[in-house]
This record gives C-alpha cells, sequence and structure tokens, in this order.
C-alpha cells in the first residue's frame, strides 16, 4: 500500500491512536514497538476496541483485511504525516529551544486562536512520534498549526524539520538542557539552530528575539525575519515591566498583566506577542489573550495552600532555568523565603560541577532555608540541607514542620517535587 493510499484509508478515518488504553472508536491504531513493548501484538486488541484499521509491520499479526502491513510502522506514520502536511493549506509554525518551549507555544496558540482556527501540539508531544501526531490533527479547518519540537541529540530538529516542512519558526532560547545527548553547550547552539537552518535554507521567515545575541548574529543579515526587542528600534519593540511576582509588559502603549510567574517568561510572552502582531491580530485581543493564559502542568504555577505562597516549576529543569528561577525568587518582594531544589537531569560529565553552581548560587542569594534533592545535589558541597531522596526529605518535614512561607518548587521532571504539595502543612 502507498502512502497516499494509506491517506485515503485515513481521511475516512482521520483519528490516529498509538496506545489502545487511549482509543478512539473509528480510528487508525498504529502498532508502534518501544524498547519494552510491541504494539503488533495488541493490534488485534486495538480492533477489538473499535479501530477502523491497524498498521502492523509483523506479519504473523496479519489477521484480517483490517490490518494493514507495512515494512515500519513508524516510518509510516511519520510519511503519512508528511504526506498529510503537504495536502493541507495551514501554516506551520515550528518552535524549539532549551526552556519554555510549551509556555511559548500555548501563549502563541492562545493568540493566534483570537483570529484564526488553529491546533498545537497536546502536552510535550514534540518528538519524532508526537511531531506527526501533531501533523495529523490538522484538518481542512485549520489556518494555523503551532508545532513544538524537542530534541536531545544533533540532527533531531533536521528530521523533524524534514516531516513538518514548517513555515515559520521559532527559537525560545539556547541553555544548558540535554547537555550530555548534544555534547556540551555549543552542541545545543548546533542542535537548536537546525531550525533556522532549514528555514534559512528554504527561503522561509524566521521569528527571532533580537535581544538573543546568539540569534542576532545568526539572522541578522537574513531578510525574510520578523523579530522583538527591547531597545532595537529597527524591530517590534516590547518593554518589561517587571515580574514581582507576575509578568508585566509593554507594546504600543498598551499595558499587559499576565499570569505567568518570573521575568524568564517575559520573552515566551514577547514571542506570542510578536507573532500575534505579525500576523494582524488585534493588539487588544492579544492582550486579552496573555492576561488570561493561566499556567498548569506544574509549569510556573502561583499556588496558595495552607497559608503558603507557592511556586511551583516542577515540570522540569536544567542549569539555565534553575538559575533564572532562583534570581527571578530573590526578585521577589516577599518575606521567608524557601527553596526546594530537586537533581537536574541529562546533564553527562558536566553534572557535578553544573549542580555544585547551583548550589553555591542558592547559598549565596541567603534564603530563609534551602532544601537540595536528590543524589547529585546530596553530593555537593554545601552548608546547605541535602537530602539524598525524595523520601528522606519527606520525613525530615514531617518531623520539622515549616511555617506559613513563600516557597519555590523547581526540579526535573524525574524528581517528581510537586509531591510536596502533599507534605507541606
Amino acid at each position: 500500500m502507498t502512502i497516499a493510499e494509506l491517506h485515503q484509508i485515513f481521511l475516512q478515518h482521520p483519528k490516529v491512536s498509538t496506545d489502545t488504553r487511549k482509543l478512539e472508536e473509528n480510528c487508525l491504531f498504529f502498532a508502534l514497538k518501544g524498547e519494552n513493548f510491541n504494539g503488533n501484538e495488541f493490534a488485534e486488541q486495538a480492533l477489538e476496541k473499535g479501530a477502523a484499521f491497524a498498521v502492523i509491520d509483523e506479519v504473523k499479526y496479519q489477521i484480517s483485511d483490517q490490518t494493514i502491513l507495512v515494512d515500519n510502522v513508524l516510518q509510516t506514520l511519520q510519511k503519512l504525516a508528511s504526506f498529510h502536511r503537504n495536502q493541507c493549506s495551514a501554516k506551520i509554525i515550528a518552535l524549539t529551544g532549551s526552556n519554555g518551549k510549551t509556555t511559548t507555544k500555548e501563549l502563541i496558540n492562545a493568540v493566534l486562536s483570537k483570529k484564526y482556527d488553529t491546533i498545537a501540539t497536546k502536552g510535550n508531544l514534540n518528538n519524532h512520534i508526537g511531531v506527526p501526531l501533531t501533523l495529523l490533527s490538522i484538518t481542512s479547518y485549520t489556518e494555523i498549526a503551532v508545532v513544538e519540537m524537542g530534541a536531545n541529540h544533533q540532527k533531531e530538529i533536521a528530521f523533524l524539520c524534514s516531516i513538518a516542512q514548517p513555515d515559520f519558526g521559532y527559537i525560545t532560547n539556547f541553555g544548558k538542557a540535554h547537555l550530555e545527548g548534544f555534547g556540551g553547550e555549543e552542541g545545543v547552539i548546533k542542535g537548536k539552530s537546525e531550525l533556522y537552518d532549514y528555514l534559512l535554507e528554504n527561503s522561509k521567515a524566521v521569528f527571532m528575539n533580537a535581544d538573543d545575541p546568539i540569534q542576532f548574529k545568526k539572522l541578522g543579515s537574513y531578510i525574510n525575519k520578523f523579530g522583538f526587542s527591547q531597545d532595537k528600534h529597527e524591530f517590534f519593540r516590547i518593554t518589561f515591566l517587571g515580574a514581582n511576582p507576575l509578568v508585566m509588559l509593554k507594546a504600543e502603549d498598551i499595558d499587559m498583566h499576565t499570569k505567568l510567574i518570573g521575568s524568564y517568561n517575559f520573552t515566551n510572552c514577547c514571542a506570542a506577542l510578536m507573532m500575534g502582531k505579525y500576523f494582524n491580530v488585534p493588539l487588544t485581543d492579544i492582550k486579552n489573550a496573555l492576561e488570561n493564559y493561566e499556567p498548569d502542568n506544574n509549569r510556573s504555577q502561583l499556588l496558595t495552600k495552607n497559608g503558603h505562597q507557592i511556586i511551583l516549576d516542577a515540570y522540569n529543569a536544567n542549569p539555565t532555568s534553575m538559575r533564572a528561577a532562583l534570581e527571578n525568587f530573590k526578585g521577589m518582594e516577599a518575606e521567608n523565603k524557601i527553596a526546594f531544589l530537586g537533581d537536574m537531569f541529562e546533564l553527562g560529565d558536566t553534572s557535578a560541577d553544573e549542580h555544585q553552581q547551583i548550589a553555591d548560587l542558592a547559598a549565596q542569594l541567603n534564603f530563609d532555608m534551602v532544601f537540595l534533592v536528590g543524589k547529585n545535589f546530596d553530593s555537593t558541597n554545601t552548608p546547605l540541607a541535602t537530602f539524598e531522596s525524595f523520601d528522606r526529605l519527606s520525613d525530615y518535614l514531617k518531623e520539622h514542620p515549616i511555617e506559613k512561607s513563600n516557597l519555590l518548587i523547581k526540579g526535573s521532571r524525574g524528581m517528581a517535587l510537586e509531591r510536596l504539595l502533599d507534605i507541606i502543612e
């Protein structure tokens, strides 16, 4: 079966599933394989649950006309997504970066949906499977699709671009994330820049933070660009009004008061504002979208519990975002500041040094208390309180409850520090 023929079947059944536990009736089930599972084994179950067809790549699971045998299910999913993308009129905005991708994506979608029929990557489905699934959610009504692209090694963004073939692109920043896979900071810059490389090579439009020296150097002479800046007059001017703790900004004499915590979210708001301006969304609608967006899923959430004011930023962490969160917390006008910091993952050979630097910074900022959690932080040389595991921290807090305070909770996803919400009294 050709991809064109499979696409005709997809148009009749335009829902895709890769998990029988979340199966939609009358969908196409793609039997993907992983390190610990073989989707082919669930093909029959998918059909029994209501899937219209199951796409498989092992002949022994071809049980009826409803099973479509291909050479490689993952590659077929990717090729189908790319084929579908070329049949649609929607414009594709690709988004990558070390920090803030998901928040920026949500803000862009909130702004552009004020004027256009838009779709955006759900959650953080931003890899070699998630990007195809996002593309296959584009309908004939979709005008703009915001596609988030994640990567932890070289050539991954280039590959995702070959599938999505974006018309526009934006990189949030270049930070110390996935250093192990990218091979250091220069590797991160090279890997993330694959998005801009694709756009430049194909004469596509680029969005940029003109105040980022790396982006400005790479894109400065490129004609087809649109950027924002606080002081460069040739770009769209946006002024930072402060973040104590919520971000405030101004564009064209209109003040905007967001529900986002931290100065590090300023550029995320700027990106959405800039794209709204580019696509002619009225500034009053942009203001409305930015002011009404509320973060969730443990990303820069401002919560109140048992008298504590809590900044919950426990979805992910790397040295760049950790430093930004700490410095923002220091600048907040509040008393009784306590920081809970969890290990940062995927730092490779730099892990010990990066954790030591963050421990040193946390100590220098003179918060009322700092708790460092995880094997990496526990190995640092620091006067701060360290705990090898979350369970040990939990035991300590149960015996030494903290009084009403302002709390920062920040750590990598694997640390799951949001569990602190169930312990804090």
